[in-house]
């Protein structure tokens, strides 16, 4: 019975650290998608305003468009890159970071990295797009 036991004890906390660091990498990539979500967002309010003053296509001033999401992602203590795409209609933020392990931690993971995406498009008005 004590090698049935220890056998399930161990089966037992390798499901405990599995679900444990899984939720925790989950999480990680949420914060890092809600990061380049921020960085993108700041970045897609830097609008090219003359165009958007003569009812042009809206625009993002490319160099201040990367400028304010860097500096988004720099305040967030995180890297990552911007890049502006669609001749200045839309923005895509790629984040990187990293998360400590608890009970991989045990077998020599001490941390795993995510990745997080965002993609925003510039819209005009308040009711949506004009592609």
């Amino acid at each position: 019975m004590t090698l049935f036991l220890a056998i399930t004890v161990v089966g037992l906390l390798v499901l405990l650290g599995l679900v444990v660091d899984g939720g925790a990498k989950i999480r990680a990539v949420q914060h890092a998608d809600a990061l380049a979500a921020d960085a993108a967002r700041a970045g897609g309010q830097a609008i090219n305003v003359p165009a958007a003053i003569t009812g042009a296509t809206p625009t993002v001033d490319a160099r201040a468009a990367v400028a304010a999401a860097n500096a988004s992602l720099r305040r967030a203590g995180v890297t990552g890159t911007v890049s502006v795409t669609d001749a200045g209609q839309s923005l895509d933020v790629e984040v990187t970071t990293t998360t400590r392990t608890i009970f991989l931690g045990l077998i020599g993971i001490s941390t795993m990295t995510v990745h997080g995406h965002a993609h925003v498009t510039l819209v005009r008005g308040v009711t949506g797009a004009t592609p």
